[in-house]
């Protein structure tokens, strides 16, 4: 169940990935299933969309973030050419389902949150820039759903501010570090702001990057976040304003092996002073000995000049060579020989 990816007892269990298709199907249904069935051959946990319906949640004087499309004439055209149908978004969910991926879309609108309703979604998912819509939060609130809470617009007083009114309510929560900006630079992708989240806001907590690459997501998950969020392209080929902030689904197969060998890690703390049965042999074999640099007659007091230092390990590590300068030897020792102790005076 998805309320144990973000139950704060459930420190330590796997980390959810979700990929990210968000408008990177630019449309197109077919291209929306095809992007399931990658996500889900890749490994990932979860596929999320975002659900926009243009009348309810724009207006046509909304402006361009980034002027990229050579069909759509105004923003809200761009918007109602992502819309889906309420049977087309039931295909995608069972699709999803079908293939093991939770299915997730972040909605921009009460419409649509009742649509996903509808739909069925195991988990709410909001946006950087609905993080202060409140009516937008009370409606998630009131399925009892998990919310999973990103904050890539807000200064921390301000997430502060959310959080303490989403805890007023019995709704699982995560709190995702995220900047918005599209990609973005590793100087602004804010590791650090992990730690500081999961103390103030005591909850789970995740990252949510947008840098177009594996390495964030690596270093989050030895950090122990219980959620992952990316962006996700079929190809770098492709066309849409988040395809320069998304990896390919060859890489999210990449990183999905990449975290879960980090786990693997993170749960198999090492004990220096126990060495592995393993390695044991391996000490003889590659640490060295003292012997003698060259053929030495019986009574020679040993200095620095007449020892060497070579493998095998078996005999006195060189880090005990205070207990064999000054010494006089009992017999004569060929060159190379280990020196013991029973061989000195």
């Amino acid at each position: 169940m998805i309320e144990t990816w973000i139950d704060t007892h459930q420190q330590g269990a796997p980390c959810t990935i979700i990929a990210e298709v968000g408008q990177n199907h630019d449309g197109s249904l077919g291209l929306a299933h095809a992007f399931i069935d990658a996500i889900a051959d890749a490994g990932a946990n979860a596929v999320k969309f975002q659900t926009h319906i243009a009348s309810a949640e724009s207006t046509p004087g909304e402006p361009w973030r980034k002027q990229f499309s050579m069909q759509d004439a105004t923003r809200y055209d761009y918007w109602r050419r992502m819309e889906f149908t309420a049977p087309q978004w039931a295909g995608l969910k069972d699709h999803a389902s079908q293939r093991g991926l939770h299915f997730l879309s972040s909605p921009f609108s009460l419409e649509a949150i009742d649509l996903l309703t509808k739909v069925g979604i195991p988990a709410w998912k909001v946006p950087s820039g609905e993080i202060t819509n409140t009516p937008l939060l009370d409606h998630m609130i009131q399925t009892g759903l998990p919310i999973i809470l990103s904050t890539g617009l807000s200064p921390m007083a301000e997430i502060a501010t959310t959080v303490s009114y989403l805890r007023k309510f019995s709704n699982p929560l995560a709190v995702m570090q995220c900047t918005s900006m599209y990609p973005c630079p590793p100087e602004y992708v804010g590791l650090n702001v992990l730690a500081d989240l999961r103390t103030r806001c005591q909850c789970a907590v995740g990252l949510s990057d947008h840098s177009g690459t594996i390495f964030p997501g690596l270093a989050a998950t030895a950090l122990g976040v219980e959620v992952l969020e990316l962006h996700v392209t079929l190809s770098r080929e492709m066309f849409g304003p988040d395809i320069p902030s998304s990896i390919t689904t060859g890489e999210l197969r990449e990183l999905v092996s990449g975290i879960r060998m980090v786990e693997h890690i993170r749960r198999n703390p090492v004990n220096k002073d126990i060495i592995p049965e393993q390695i044991a042999p391996l000490r003889d074999i590659f640490m060295k000995s003292i012997v003698a640099k060259a053929d030495l007659p019986e009574g020679t007091t040993l200095t620095k000049a007449h020892l060497a230092f070579k493998k095998p390990g078996t005999g006195i590590s060189p880090q005990r060579i205070h207990e064999v300068v000054g010494r006089r030897l009992r017999h004569p020792l060929q060159r190379d020989t280990p020196i013991t102790l029973k061989d000195l005076v």
